[in-house]
């Protein structure tokens, strides 16, 4: 054999093909799990977010109910993992929002005198990544939300 033909194999880009997918896979791979890792984490997110907002909304039509607040947040996250809803708050607030008083026993002053009642939801539920990210998060992360809306009044 000619010392021409031993190198002109090495010339060849028959593999050339082979070696850039072997080269690109892990990087698209590790990118795929990043994104469905995130799009999990802003599904609870929402989740939750419709959750105090749904609590909030059974609130302000019952606003002593706080059995019933808890429940219609749990029915508007069933796919959240741990969800856990805070005791709901129902209080008296000026209706510029200047102060607050958190049983409405004694009622805050307000310059204008007008006093709305407000009732407040904060719900809070677990996510779980697929793969563990360093300087990102490793096992577990506690994502929240909370929601406020206006009553009616007692």
């Amino acid at each position: 054999m000619k010392k021409q033909d031993r190198f002109h194999l090495l010339r060849g880009e028959h593999g050339a093909s082979l070696v850039e997918l072997a080269l690109v896979l892990p990087v698209f791979s590790l990118l795929l799990v990043g994104a469905i890792d995130f799009g999990r984490a802003l599904y609870i997110s929402t989740e939750l977010t419709g959750a105090a907002h749904a609590a909030a909304v059974y609130g302000s039509q019952n606003p002593t109910d706080t059995a019933g607040m808890n429940t219609a947040a749990q029915d508007a996250a069933p796919d959240v993992p741990s969800l856990s809803v805070t005791t709901p708050t129902y209080g008296c607030e000026c209706s510029d929002g200047t102060s607050y008083s958190a049983s409405c026993g004694t009622t805050p002053s307000c310059s204008s005198n007008n006093v709305v009642y407000l009732v407040k939801v904060t719900v809070s539920g677990t996510y779980h990544p697929l793969l563990s990210w360093p300087g990102v998060f490793h096992t577990s992360m506690s994502l929240s939300s909370s929601a406020s809306m206006r009553s009616a009044g007692s």
